[in-house]
């Protein structure tokens, strides 16, 4: 089944205010969870998809196991991240009445976390054979900001030929290469890291790290 269609409340966010996040089967589910986190704290919309390896890879990584049933997924992260009212919708990957399918449906951004390089390969080549494809295209074609967070080492040559290819194409690579200059102590502060360089180029105000060269207050 369908998640049910965006009600009412959703209205109150613009399109400049919504973000599709999109999860992959790379290893790495604990950084989405906190952007998706994050992205809800910062009173964003966002428009979710998972990959049928990404559930598989979130109950292995973090013990999460999300329905397969799109509303009550939803359901389940909305409570969990005490999202509001209509704030957070997902859609299945055969979806294609979804407004991520179309150019007239865009939001301002969208993020692919973790991005494995089977989902890298087929938007380097325009594949569009599920909705999380057809959302990357959708935004390639519309100009539109598009971030791919590959988690993957080594890089074979075939990685790095579809990496270079999105990047001429205006897409953002940010790999989850943590930082270290932070002195983390935690694995969620490796996590942070990577999430607070993804806000930042969505240009979301974060505390998660402080910026370079100024000392918190």
């Amino acid at each position: 089944m369908s998640s049910p269609e965006p009600s009412s409340d959703s209205t109150r966010w613009s399109r400049q205010q919504t973000i599709t996040l999109a999860v992959t089967g790379a290893s790495g589910s604990r950084y989405a969870l906190r952007l998706l986190e994050q992205l809800l704290a910062a009173d964003q919309r966002v428009w979710m998809m998972f990959s049928d390896a990404a559930r598989q890879v979130m109950e292995m990584e973090v013990g999460l196991k999300l329905p397969t049933e799109t509303a009550a997924a939803a359901q389940q992260l909305a409570t969990r991240y005490q999202a509001q009212a209509g704030q957070l919708t997902l859609f299945g990957e055969r979806e294609w009445l979804a407004p991520v399918a179309s150019g007239s449906g865009t939001p301002r951004a969208m993020v692919v976390c973790p991005c494995s390089m089977g989902t890298l390969s087929a938007i380097a080549h325009g594949s569009s054979d599920n909705l999380l494809e057809r959302a990357a295209d959708v935004m390639i074609k519309e100009r539109r900001q598009l971030i791919l967070v590959p988690r993957e080492t080594p890089y074979s040559t075939l990685h790095l030929e579809n990496m270079l290819r999105l990047s001429q194409q205006g897409v953002m690579l940010l790999p989850a290469n943590p930082g270290l200059y932070q002195n983390p102590t935690s694995v969620a502060d490796l996590v942070d890291f990577v999430v607070a360089r993804i806000l930042d180029q969505l240009n979301i105000r974060q505390r998660l790290i402080p910026e370079w060269g100024i000392e918190e207050s």
